[in-house]
């Protein structure tokens, strides 16, 4: 079994067809399975990409446990950026945690090649936030080796690493962002 894979349409003009699949946690795969790992074919901002899974199927993935800046919202394109350099080029783990309600795969991810885990290396670099919205259980975030993401964050706050290097004004955090820009 898989976890949620999501069919993405080629650029042949098919139309927009958009085929869940499997949903991991309906198929009996429990939070924390190991899904296989794959190539990154887009990024689409700092938190969320699109990848070719070994299978050749497409899977859309959110990072776990981290919010990066909205599109408009300062520092969103170097975090993006942040993550093609993370990612681009490597095969990639997949640790679910969940389905979100766009149908991606939410995941703990890694690279196989030397075990970087994404999810912290964004925090730690200052090019997200953690999401605490969905980092309240802290057993949860012990199985997935994420228990230091708040501490990497004050560490990336104090050295003024990436998006606090910004003047505090523009410091929001994209879920407050897109809470004052609904409508926009």
């Amino acid at each position: 079994m898989r976890p949620a894979i999501r069919q993405v349409p080629g650029r042949r003009g098919i139309g927009a067809i958009v085929l869940v699949a499997v949903i991991a946690l309906a198929a009996g795969l429990p939070p924390g399975c190991e899904a296989g790992g794959g190539q990154t074919l887009k990024i689409f901002d700092g938190d969320s990409f699109l990848m070719r899974g070994d299978d050749g199927a497409e899977i859309e993935v959110r990072i776990f446990g981290i919010d990066a800046p909205e599109r408009h919202q300062p520092w969103s394109k170097r975090s993006r950026e942040a993550l093609r350099r993370l990612i681009r080029g490597h095969a990639l783990s997949l640790k679910v945690v969940d389905t979100d309600r766009y149908g991606r795969v939410v995941a703990r991810v890694s690279r196989k090649s030397d075990g970087l885990v994404v999810n912290t290396e964004m925090v730690r670099t200052g090019d997200a936030w953690v999401y605490r919205r969905y980092t309240g259980d802290k057993a949860q975030l012990r199985r997935l080796g994420l228990e230091d993401l708040l501490d990497l964050e004050q560490q990336a706050r104090q050295a003024g690493r990436g998006l606090w290097s910004l003047p505090e004004a523009e410091q929001t955090p994209p879920w407050e962002w897109r809470r004052q820009n609904r409508g926009n």
